[in-house]
């Protein structure tokens, strides 16, 4: 059967670049198994897109689908015959089908008998299928700010201007109707608006991408993106210098223009004065510029720029280019001089003129929160006067820069300007790290504050939001958290592991918690919420960055089935009060369960566990001198189970101050023996004995041993085998 090639490309005005790649994704993701789910098994799947075209290529297409046989299910046997007759609703079942009810075939199911016939179906012709599967592809594109265009129903990012529509080179039917607007499959193609602003007239799909190249679009990324990273390599070899290449602005450019051309700009060498994260910025951000540095890593006055014009006029773009920046610069210089003429606390009174939120006041009313907690975990911490001193500055300074005249021009310097400021008056350099710093991490792969008054300003920053956005009501949900609490709960989590911080993170939500309803009466506490909130996210956070296994972060956090009710609350504060103990339980069990040790003491552990919980003995009950009564241990194997939890006890109490869990481990892997001996020995012991003192006295053993165990964590949440 001889293989087709088919080409679908829609023509718009100029996309916005997130789109084109998230387009070029959505298409990976759902075009090959389409195919599949219609028979057809095509030999490549290409997807390309530029500002003005998506584009599907598909090479290897067979002319039709297999014939093969379909098995298709009926209406339940007792309604589709009576009286041993067929019903209307079997005989519409039938001409439906195309067959006779003579064919049917009556089988089970797990909801009863039904009618079955099997169809012999013919292949349909891929020219037949392909331009409504063509427009189904398009319509289930999904994105940001899609708009209606023309006068119809139809939604896109931006106008639709044409349609391609070929298998091997002939145009298949296809067409979208827009209110008056109607647009029909051609083999027009449009090549670059500069380059080539004539109609392409496209002869054969296999022949696509070079009469476009041809008509100056390379439709390609990947071939764009080498072009570029080729053009600048060589651009930059004129100055014996190094662009910086940011994947983030690599990735947007190539998706800005059909063809690249690199073009080196300048600017006035007076501008380098000018901190280099202003610089950068202006060009990157705003500019989308590579910035150029020298074999050092110093800025030079230069910068590539990407055009999407006439390679000749490259001289004149890199002049227009050199003048956008400079004026960028220039404004940028005046701002920063202006800036510094005053003292970084001078701008503290000014943002009592920032509204931080409607209900919670201003940036300075934040401020104000930010001191008091960050001076809590400072207390908690015990830090120094230095370094309690570095901590109060920071905090009162951390967020003076949102409202000097750099930052309210680019918002993307705040937190860096504050730093540069800080130095400027007079600050130390551990008070202007840690106002940049406090920010951190801004994202999940951010780099984590390094310096302590970060560290602290930055968890306090984050709990304040925390304590007084759910102190209005306002929680995430689903896939919603327009305050990103999540983020922030996450950053305080990993900032304290991180630097391995020992704060009471019960303790801070409890003040915090006390301070908003003192400050708002009419609420309630959001404290219940936090806590859980805060557990959600341990359980997240060592699953998926710990690289910890589920059932274990569930023996830490207590979700398993020796874990009581009435002691879930003290459990969630035991948690809440020593994050770096929750962390270190998982890492330890994981590594328990890696070398095969946990193995060892699953079963000691486990099965008395599982008998405890018909006990009554508290969880929290780690002596076994009150609650054994000697007289009742009747069997040795029992007396020896007695005497092995008096050796440890006093070592189930250090670990719980030490944290020293291999000792608890190695305590009950000794136990072991002695444990199977009572259940399984010569002298097993039977725990629920009819005797009601006898029974409890063994189920308070048992429960022992599970309380000891529960140090580490849950057993009973854990799954063997995994």
């Amino acid at each position: 059967m001889p293989l087709q090639t088919f080409l679908f490309e829609i023509g718009t005005e100029e996309l916005p670049a997130d789109f084109v790649r998230s387009a070029i994704a959505q298409w990976q993701g759902l075009i090959p198994p389409g195919l599949a789910a219609e028979f057809l098994q095509p030999g490549s799947v290409e997807i390309y897109g530029t500002p003005r075209r998506l584009a599907v290529l598909i090479k290897g297409l067979p002319e039709c689908q297999p014939d093969r046989l379909e098995e298709i299910k009926g209406p339940p046997a007792s309604a589709a015959f009576k009286d041993g007759q067929p019903t209307p609703a079997a005989l519409g079942f039938a001409k439906k089908q195309g067959v006779n009810p003579e064919d049917f075939e009556v089988r089970s199911t797990p909801k009863g008998d039904f009618i079955f016939v099997n169809k012999q179906v013919q292949g349909q012709a891929s020219r037949d299928l392909l331009p409504t599967l063509a427009l189904g592809w398009l319509k289930t594109l999904d994105g940001r700010r899609f708009m209606r265009w023309g006068d119809g129903d139809w939604r896109f990012p931006r106008p639709i201007r044409w349609l391609v529509c070929l298998l091997d080179d002939q145009v298949l039917p296809l067409h979208i109707d827009n209110g008056s607007t109607t647009l029909v499959g051609d083999r027009l193609s449009r090549g670059h608006r500069i380059l080539h602003p004539e109609a392409v007239s496209l002869d054969h799909g296999q022949n696509y991408l070079a009469q476009l190249k041809e008509a100056g679009v390379v439709v390609d990324p990947q071939e764009r993106r080498a072009m570029i990273e080729q053009q600048i390599t060589a651009q930059v070899a004129t100055l014996e210098g190094e662009a910086i290449i940011y994947d983030d602005l690599l990735a947007e450019v190539e998706q800005l223009v059909e063809y690249p051309t690199a073009v080196l700009g300048q600017f006035d060498q007076e501008f380098l004065d000018l901190p280099r994260e202003v610089i950068t910025t202006v060009m990157v951000t705003h500019q989308r510029y590579f910035p150029v540095v020298d074999k050092n890593g110093q800025l030079l006055p230069h910068f590539i720029t990407i055009a999407n014009g006439d390679p000749s006029k490259g001289e004149i773009i890199a002049a227009g280019n050199g003048r956008v920046i400079r004026a960028r610069l220039a404004d940028a210089k005046f701002f920063y001089q202006a800036d510094c003429d005053d003292s970084l606390d001078s701008y503290l009174p000014q943002l009592e003129t920032v509204t931080f939120q409607e209900e919670l006041g201003t940036m300075r009313d934040k401020v104000d929160r930010i001191m008091e907690m960050a001076a809590a975990i400072a207390d908690q911490l015990g830090v120094t006067e230095q370094q309690r001193g570095e901590i109060d500055s920071t905090a009162m300074l951390c967020k003076a820069d949102l409202v000097t005249q750099m930052v309210y021009e680019f918002p993307e310097l705040q937190g860096i300007m504050g730093e540069k400021y800080a130095l400027v008056s007079g600050e130390s350099a551990a008070v202007a790290q840690g106002i940049v710093e406090h920010y951190l991490p801004r994202h999940q792969d951010d780099d984590l504050p390094q310096g302590l008054p970060g560290q602290v300003v930055g968890m306090a920053d984050r709990l304040d939001t925390l304590v007084s956005i759910f102190g209005l009501g306002l929680l995430p949900t689903g896939s919603s958290d327009p305050f990103a609490l999540r983020r922030a709960a996450n950053a305080v989590i990993n900032v304290a592991w991180a630097a391995g911080l020992e704060i009471n993170l019960l303790e801070l939500l409890t003040q915090g918690c006390q301070d908003f309803v003192t400050s708002h009466p009419d609420k309630t506490s959001p404290l219940p919420a936090l806590k859980s909130f805060f557990l959600q996210r341990l359980q997240t956070l060592l699953q998926d960055e710990q690289g910890i296994d589920y059932d274990l972060v569930n023996a830490v956090l207590g979700s398993g089935e020796t874990n009581s009710n009435d002691a879930e609350s003290t459990l969630s504060d035991r948690l809440l009060a020593d994050l770096q103990d929750v962390r270190e339980r998982a890492q330890y069990l994981q590594e328990l369960r890696d070398n095969g040790h946990l193995d060892a003491i699953y079963p000691t552990v486990n099965r008395s566990a599982k008998l405890a919980s018909k006990g009554t003995l508290p969880m929290d009950q780690l002596d076994p001198r009150p609650v054994i009564q000697a007289p009742q241990l009747v069997q040795d194997s029992e007396k020896a189970v007695y005497q092995a939890l008096l050796a440890i006890y006093p070592k189930a109490v250090e670990v719980q101050e030490s944290r020293d869990y291999e000792t608890l481990v190695n305590a009950l892997h000794e136990l072991a023996p002695t444990v199977a001996d009572f259940f399984d020995g010569p002298d097993s012991v039977l725990v629920m004995a009819e005797n009601d003192e006898l029974r409890q006295n063994r189920l308070n053993l048992l429960g022992l041993i599970r309380n000891y165990a529960l140090i580490l964590g849950d057993f009973g949440a854990i799954v063997k085998g995994i």
